[in-house]
């Protein structure tokens, strides 16, 4: 079993792991923008003909299924993904996870980019899912790009503002964008009022990595040997995760888990 994963840059590491842990014995790989990132202030167009180049980059290793790590290009770039490689290779997005954050029934926060804050996308799954509970957005200024470059002031800053913003009875926040996934535990703290019942936090990379086993009619299999291989693509050319990507625990899962090749 071969799955990829695309993004412009190592958003794509909690969905990555998400995967590793289902699927220990599954190859992995991993194809990157450095060249272009970030997507995030790119028009709509220039999004997706980035993500098509690391996408055909990915598929040329022919894998089972491809997931789109990332929001931004899930948002603009999926109906062309999937026509351009679909029904040969299934494409797995990644999309807020508002609906079973709204479940709770108490007040739910949704940390995005500034670009999709407000943005008649993510206003369109609020009014679909949010099922009718209070939603605050709340624009997280420079934590993605904090995140890509493993800058922990400047991480603490980005949490510190967006926390400021988060109303005091949230009960849940969506991290709406795949960077924040990194910084779970951080975030979580950062978000909880003292004395208060636990805030949950609410991902989409467990999702997307059942999703994509469903997609190709495999099953979790977390006993599996940790055979899976893993091969690094940065615009096309293999090479190594960045060396900030091993400051999180989702990079390096990917090391000790995969001894035969980790490229």
């Amino acid at each position: 079993m071969k799955i990829a994963l695309i993004d412009s840059g190592i958003g794509l590491l909690a969905a990555t792991a998400a995967v590793r842990r289902l699927r220990p014995d599954a190859d992995l790989v991993l194809s990157f923008d450095p060249e272009g990132m970030p997507w995030g202030p790119r028009t709509p167009e220039g999004v997706t003909e980035r993500a098509m180049a690391v996408a055909e980059a990915a598929a040329a290793r022919r894998p089972d299924a491809l997931i789109v790590g990332c929001n931004t290009a899930t948002v603009h770039s999926l109906p062309a993904l999937r026509a351009r490689l679909e029904p040969g290779i299934p494409v797995i997005g990644t999309v807020p996870a508002i609906k079973p954050a709204a479940a709770g029934g108490g007040r739910v926060a949704i940390w995005a980019t500034p670009a999709t804050t407000g943005s008649a996308y993510q206003r369109g799954l609020i009014e679909s899912f949010a099922d009718g509970v209070p939603v605050t957005e709340v624009p997280c200024w420079g934590l993605a790009e904090a995140v890509e470059h493993a800058d922990r002031g400047a991480v603490d800053a980005a949490v510190k503002a967006a926390a400021e913003l988060t109303p005091d009875d949230v009960t849940a926040v969506v991290l709406g964008c795949t960077h924040y996934e990194l910084l779970a535990e951080r975030i979580r703290a950062a978000v909880q009022p003292p004395g208060a019942a636990p805030v949950t936090l609410h991902g989409s990379a467990g999702a997307v990595a059942a999703q994509a086993l469903r997609r190709i009619g495999a099953r979790p299999a977390p006993e599996a040997p940790a055979t899976g291989t893993v091969t690094v693509l940065l615009n096309g050319r293999e090479g190594e995760l960045p060396e900030t990507a091993l400051g999180y625990a989702e990079a390096r899962l990917l090391r000790t888990a995969s001894p035969a090749a980790s490229q």
